[in-house]
């Protein structure tokens, strides 16, 4: 998907404001589907591609869209049907899309049912094209780049095995039993012969249900945290239509420290053969726990003469109980910053730090410099230490200088995005005392 930037150089909306004062519109599509090509009875096999509009900047209302959908690209493979907010002309339609969302508030707008076409074979495809314009932005108008967003739709055949939506989990608390409503429905115009379904529960959930078909393994892989997945394979016949439950309710429990939990969930047919729509055979439920995790850095005090070289050891520690992972983002949980104290030279850097000018610019050399972010892994447990070791050379003697140490999400200041599961701030910040 591309985007057009239109630039713009109109006031700002208040004069105290120093935003942006360009804007772009995209068009929000899926990039391609498959459709089925019915069921044996003839039963019609259809299809919701959602479409929208949406802007980059909040700063702009932006409202009157105007999308136009082509579909000349479909003729043989595919027939759609198009909603109340939508005029056809021909092979194309002008949707109406009265306010269009900044990026953050996004839905889909245009609801385009599709089905395959009479006669259309296994293989064929298709392609919708995507033109949009709209009131508003820096210029007053915003218009999305010509031929930058599509659809292909592919004619397929076989199961479509689908996760039935699950409601993300919050609020929850440690100890708490939580029963997952699992249901799959086969979509598709094919029987399954038989399925799998994996299982996958991240180090906070625990007792998750055991069934006769499944088999369970507890892994702890380095790099990654620790982890629970049960396997399981259903040898049942899952015709177009029919859907499956599990032999008994699927529960899970949160441990004592559990914080940002995730319940992994997918489904496979068996054999040979192919989903025809694997976009619904995964699912990811969040589940969140009511619980803390008590970051906290401690510095060090080193000392010398003139040119000698100390070693300086900073310590990150997790203080529980709860433990955290950015199991989404894959982002470190924190960053330990060291601000290197007057009169001293860092001559040796530990792994995974890296030289910053004193504001968080570029440092052309690893080492000699003012400031140095350590980043720590994308999870913790609950009981997790890491110490870093500098080699701090002693230049000038300051009786009495500090440098400051201090944890920090990876992205902003100290306070400024504050780690909002941390009950006790004061313990993130220290200072390296020399002399």
């Amino acid at each position: 998907m591309a985007c057009l930037l239109t630039a713009g150089t109109a006031g700002p909306a208040s004069a105290a404001d120093d935003l942006p004062q360009t804007d772009e519109l995209s068009v929000h599509t899926p990039y391609s589907r498959t459709l089925p090509l019915g069921t044996d009875d003839g039963r019609p096999q259809v299809r919701t591609l959602g479409v929208g509009l949406y802007h980059d900047n909040d700063n702009f209302t932006v409202t009157d869209g105007r999308l136009t959908v082509d579909v000349t690209g479909l003729a043989g493979v595919a027939e759609v049907t198009w909603p109340e907010n939508c005029t056809p002309n021909g092979a194309s339609a002008v949707c109406d899309v009265p306010l269009v969302p900044a990026i953050g508030d996004f839905e889909d707008q245009v609801l385009l049912t599709v089905r395959a076409a009479d006669g259309a074979g296994t293989g064929a495809q298709g392609r919708i094209t995507y033109e949009a314009t709209a009131t508003g932005g820096p210029e007053g108008t915003l218009t999305a780049p010509h031929e930058s967003f599509s659809t292909t739709l592919t004619i397929g055949s076989g199961p479509d095995l689908a996760i039935d939506p699950l409601v993300d989990i919050k609020d929850a608390r440690p100890g708490d039993e939580r029963t997952i409503p699992f249901k799959i429905t086969n979509n598709g115009d094919r029987s399954a012969d038989g399925f799998t379904v994996s299982l996958n529960t991240s180090h906070g959930l625990a007792d998750l249900t055991r069934y006769d078909a499944c088999t369970y393994t507890a892994a702890e892989v380095n790099g990654y945290p620790p982890t629970e997945k049960a396997l399981c394979a259903f040898d049942r016949v899952l015709a177009p239509g029919d859907s499956f439950e599990l032999p008994e309710p699927l529960t899970v429990r949160l441990a004592p420290h559990a914080l940002a939990e995730r319940l992994d969930i997918d489904v496979e047919p068996l054999g040979d053969a192919q989903d025809i729509d694997p976009r619904n055979d995964y699912v990811a439920l969040q589940i969140g726990a009511v619980n803390t995790a008590d970051f906290s850095v401690t510095g060090d005090a080193v000392s010398g003469a003139a040119g000698e070289t100390a070693t300086a050891e900073l310590t990150f520690r997790n203080n529980g109980p709860a433990w955290v992972g950015h199991l989404g983002s894959g982002d470190p949980v924190a960053e330990v910053r060291l601000i290197v104290p007057a009169g001293t030279k860092v001559t040796g850097v530990p792994t995974g730090c890296y030289p910053h000018t004193l504001t968080g610019g570029y440092y052309p050399r690893q080492t000699g410099a003012p400031r140095y972010d350590c980043e720590l892994p994308y999870w913790v447990l609950e009981d997790t230490g890491r110490t870093f070791a500098f080699s701090v050379r002693i230049d000038t003697v300051i009786p009495g200088v500090t440098g400051a140490v201090s944890i920090h999400p990876e992205y902003g200041e100290f306070g400024e995005y504050p780690f909002d599961f941390d009950p006790d701030l004061t313990n993130n910040t220290a200072v390296l005392a020399v002399n």
